[in-house]
Protein backbone atom coordinates (compact mmCIF):
# COMPACT_ATOMS: atom_id res chain seq x y z
CA UNK A 1 0.00 0.00 0.00
CA UNK A 2 1.77 3.16 -1.20
CA UNK A 3 1.53 6.47 0.57
CA UNK A 4 1.55 9.85 -1.16
CA UNK A 5 4.05 11.02 1.41
CA UNK A 6 7.77 11.44 1.54
CA UNK A 7 9.95 9.46 3.92
CA UNK A 8 13.38 10.51 5.09
CA UNK A 9 15.96 8.00 6.25
CA UNK A 10 19.26 8.02 8.11
CA UNK A 11 21.51 5.44 9.71
CA UNK A 12 23.30 5.03 13.01
CA UNK A 13 25.70 2.56 14.56
CA UNK A 14 24.55 0.91 17.81
CA UNK A 15 25.60 -1.90 20.12
CA UNK A 16 23.49 -4.26 18.03
CA UNK A 17 24.79 -3.08 14.69
CA UNK A 18 23.66 -0.65 12.03
CA UNK A 19 20.14 0.77 12.34
CA UNK A 20 18.20 2.57 9.62
CA UNK A 21 15.71 5.17 10.80
CA UNK A 22 12.87 6.24 8.51
CA UNK A 23 10.53 9.10 9.36
CA UNK A 24 7.77 11.12 7.73
CA UNK A 25 6.23 14.45 8.60
CA UNK A 26 3.95 12.47 10.96
CA UNK A 27 6.54 10.47 12.87
CA UNK A 28 8.85 7.48 13.02
CA UNK A 29 7.83 5.01 10.33
CA UNK A 30 10.74 2.57 10.07
CA UNK A 31 13.53 1.21 12.25
CA UNK A 32 15.44 -1.57 10.54
CA UNK A 33 18.48 -3.66 11.52
CA UNK A 34 21.74 -4.27 9.71
CA UNK A 35 20.75 -4.21 6.08
CA UNK A 36 22.51 -2.49 3.21
CA UNK A 37 21.56 0.97 2.00
CA UNK A 38 20.12 -0.38 -1.26
CA UNK A 39 17.96 -2.81 0.72
CA UNK A 40 16.46 -0.11 2.95
CA UNK A 41 15.80 2.08 -0.07
CA UNK A 42 14.05 -0.81 -1.84
CA UNK A 43 11.98 -1.54 1.26
CA UNK A 44 10.97 2.10 1.71
CA UNK A 45 10.05 2.35 -1.98
CA UNK A 46 7.37 -0.31 -1.39
CA UNK A 47 5.32 2.03 0.79
CA UNK A 48 6.39 5.55 -0.13
CA UNK A 49 6.45 7.52 -3.36
CA UNK A 50 9.45 9.61 -2.39
CA UNK A 51 12.43 8.62 -0.24
CA UNK A 52 15.13 11.08 0.74
CA UNK A 53 18.38 10.49 2.59
CA UNK A 54 18.30 12.82 5.59
CA UNK A 55 21.38 14.99 6.01
CA UNK A 56 20.07 17.64 8.41
CA UNK A 57 20.84 18.15 12.07
CA UNK A 58 20.55 15.07 14.26
CA UNK A 59 16.90 14.04 14.30
CA UNK A 60 14.97 13.61 17.53
CA UNK A 61 14.51 9.97 16.52
CA UNK A 62 18.25 9.37 16.36
CA UNK A 63 18.79 11.32 19.62
CA UNK A 64 16.26 9.25 21.53
CA UNK A 65 17.51 5.94 20.15
CA UNK A 66 21.08 6.96 21.13
CA UNK A 67 19.89 7.82 24.64
CA UNK A 68 18.16 4.43 24.88
CA UNK A 69 21.41 2.63 24.03
CA UNK A 70 23.25 4.80 26.58
CA UNK A 71 20.73 3.66 29.24
CA UNK A 72 19.60 7.27 29.66
CA UNK A 73 16.11 6.80 28.20
CA UNK A 74 13.50 4.25 29.18
CA UNK A 75 10.41 5.63 27.44
CA UNK A 76 10.43 7.03 23.95
CA UNK A 77 8.58 10.28 23.41
CA UNK A 78 8.41 10.44 19.64
CA UNK A 79 5.42 10.37 17.29
CA UNK A 80 4.85 7.19 15.29
CA UNK A 81 3.56 6.86 11.74
CA UNK A 82 2.74 3.17 11.46
CA UNK A 83 1.39 1.45 8.37
CA UNK A 84 -0.33 -1.88 9.03
CA UNK A 85 -3.59 -3.73 9.25
CA UNK A 86 -5.98 -2.87 12.09
CA UNK A 87 -4.95 -6.09 13.87
CA UNK A 88 -1.23 -5.33 13.49
CA UNK A 89 -1.71 -1.82 14.81
CA UNK A 90 -3.68 -3.15 17.80
CA UNK A 91 -0.81 -5.55 18.58
CA UNK A 92 1.77 -2.77 18.24
CA UNK A 93 -0.29 -0.56 20.57
CA UNK A 94 -0.35 -3.43 23.09
CA UNK A 95 3.45 -3.78 22.82
CA UNK A 96 3.82 -0.12 23.74
CA UNK A 97 2.25 -0.97 27.12
CA UNK A 98 5.11 -3.33 28.08
CA UNK A 99 7.31 -1.42 30.54
CA UNK A 100 11.05 -1.07 30.04
CA UNK A 101 12.88 -4.04 31.56
CA UNK A 102 9.83 -6.32 31.55
CA UNK A 103 8.59 -9.02 29.19
CA UNK A 104 5.25 -10.48 28.16
CA UNK A 105 4.40 -13.70 26.36
CA UNK A 106 2.81 -13.89 22.94
CA UNK A 107 -0.27 -15.23 24.72
CA UNK A 108 -0.34 -12.21 27.06
CA UNK A 109 -0.35 -9.91 24.03
CA UNK A 110 -3.05 -12.00 22.31
CA UNK A 111 -5.25 -11.72 25.40
CA UNK A 112 -4.55 -7.99 25.56
CA UNK A 113 -5.86 -7.48 22.01
CA UNK A 114 -8.93 -9.65 22.64
CA UNK A 115 -7.76 -12.67 20.65
CA UNK A 116 -6.89 -15.19 23.38
CA UNK A 117 -5.88 -17.95 20.96
CA UNK A 118 -4.27 -15.60 18.47
CA UNK A 119 -0.70 -15.88 19.73
CA UNK A 120 0.55 -17.01 16.31
CA UNK A 121 -1.11 -14.00 14.69
CA UNK A 122 0.54 -11.85 17.36
CA UNK A 123 3.87 -13.40 16.36
CA UNK A 124 3.25 -12.47 12.73
CA UNK A 125 2.29 -8.91 13.71
CA UNK A 126 5.51 -8.69 15.74
CA UNK A 127 7.43 -9.87 12.69
CA UNK A 128 5.89 -7.04 10.67
CA UNK A 129 6.59 -4.39 13.32
CA UNK A 130 8.12 -1.53 11.31
CA UNK A 131 9.73 0.23 14.29
CA UNK A 132 11.27 -2.42 16.53
CA UNK A 133 12.90 -1.22 19.75
CA UNK A 134 10.56 1.81 19.92
CA UNK A 135 7.56 -0.52 19.62
CA UNK A 136 9.24 -3.09 21.85
CA UNK A 137 8.64 -6.45 20.18
CA UNK A 138 11.95 -7.58 21.73
CA UNK A 139 10.05 -7.71 25.06
CA UNK A 140 7.80 -10.52 23.83
CA UNK A 141 8.89 -14.07 24.68
CA UNK A 142 7.53 -17.59 24.58
CA UNK A 143 5.31 -18.83 27.43
CA UNK A 144 8.19 -20.98 28.69
CA UNK A 145 10.35 -17.87 29.13
CA UNK A 146 12.39 -18.69 26.02
CA UNK A 147 13.51 -15.86 23.75
CA UNK A 148 12.03 -16.70 20.36
CA UNK A 149 11.32 -14.98 17.08
CA UNK A 150 13.07 -11.67 16.55
CA UNK A 151 13.60 -10.07 13.16
CA UNK A 152 16.94 -8.63 14.22
CA UNK A 153 18.09 -12.05 15.41
CA UNK A 154 18.01 -13.66 18.84
CA UNK A 155 21.45 -12.24 19.70
CA UNK A 156 20.09 -8.70 19.20
CA UNK A 157 17.07 -9.56 21.37
CA UNK A 158 19.41 -10.85 24.09
CA UNK A 159 21.47 -7.62 23.96
CA UNK A 160 18.38 -5.41 24.11
CA UNK A 161 16.90 -7.26 27.09
CA UNK A 162 20.25 -7.24 28.90
CA UNK A 163 20.53 -3.51 28.16
CA UNK A 164 17.18 -3.12 29.93
CA UNK A 165 18.49 -5.02 32.96
CA UNK A 166 17.00 -8.47 32.47
CA UNK A 167 18.98 -11.57 33.38
CA UNK A 168 19.25 -13.97 30.46
CA UNK A 169 20.18 -17.61 30.88
CA UNK A 170 21.85 -19.46 28.02
CA UNK A 171 21.22 -23.18 27.62
CA UNK A 172 22.21 -25.65 24.96
CA UNK A 173 19.92 -28.28 23.47
CA UNK A 174 20.95 -30.55 20.59
CA UNK A 175 23.84 -28.24 19.74
CA UNK A 176 21.61 -25.15 19.59
CA UNK A 177 21.86 -22.18 21.94
CA UNK A 178 18.62 -21.27 23.66
CA UNK A 179 18.04 -18.18 25.77
CA UNK A 180 15.60 -17.71 28.62
CA UNK A 181 14.60 -14.84 30.88
CA UNK A 182 15.51 -15.86 34.42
Amino acid sequence: MKSDRKIYYESMETDIGLLWIGFTDRGLAKLEFSIRKDQIEKELNRNYDSIVEYNGKESDYKKQISLYFEKKLRNFDIPLDLIGTPFQISVWQELLKIPYGEVRSYKDIAVGVGSEKGFRAVGMANNRNPVSIVVPCHRVIGSSGELVGYGGGIEAKVKLLKLEGLDIIEKERNGNKLYFVS
